[in-house]
């Protein structure tokens, strides 16, 4: 008789939702900003008063405001993989277009940030400070770019594996958001 509670490996892999290729991308991904906030706080400890001077030109306000957008439509992926578990392919859809189209709003907050670090000559040269800014907040928002492709992939051909595939990548996106607000813009 078997031990029921003894997994092997490969019962613990197959019991992740989705796809395993999407997990090792996901981890794979998680590494690489943590190693880059890693190198931030690193650095910050360098010169923490540059780095408190430099962050006082960050607007925290907006910033939390891409949180609730994302985290919101980090929401709107969950109900998405409820709805394609239930086979109700429209509503999938319409929680699929809701949340890239919150990715969407998130990126043009994010540009409009940008244009304003701009407008004030703060580049990747000003502090390094901003070298990482820029750096982890542009590779986060590629990120998001490829979130929204991934999610219009999904909504194109609606499964309940593809859904949970999509959603577990932009629930990355949102963890790597969630880390980065506080350590860049509040810390």
């Amino acid at each position: 008789m078997k031990d029921a509670t003894k997994q092997t490996p490969a019962e613990g892999i197959d019991a992740l939702p989705g796809d395993l290729m999407m997990w090792i991308l996901i981890v794979s991904e998680l590494l690489v900003f943590g190693a880059g906030l890693a190198a931030f706080m690193g650095v910050r400890l360098t010169d923490p008063a540059g780095f408190s001077e430099a962050q006082t030109h960050l607007n925290a306000t907006t910033a939390g405001i891409n949180t609730v957008v994302l985290v919101t439509s980090g929401w709107l992926a969950a109900l998405a993989v409820q709805a394609s578990e239930m086979g109700n392919i429209l509503r999938t859809r319409l929680f699929l277009a809701a949340a890239s189209i919150l990715g969407v709003v998130f990126l043009v907050i994010k540009g409009a940030e940008y244009a304003d670090k701009s407008a004030q000559g703060i580049d990747f040269e000003t502090h390094s400070f901003f070298l990482f800014y820029y750096m982890l907040t542009g590779f986060h928002a590629m990120h998001v770019i490829a979130g929204i492709v991934i999610l219009a992939l999904v909504s194109w051909k609606v499964t309940p594996r593809n859904t949970e595939v999509g959603a577990a990548f932009w629930h990355m996106v949102d963890l790597v958001w969630v880390l980065l607000f506080p350590i860049m813009y509040l810390l």
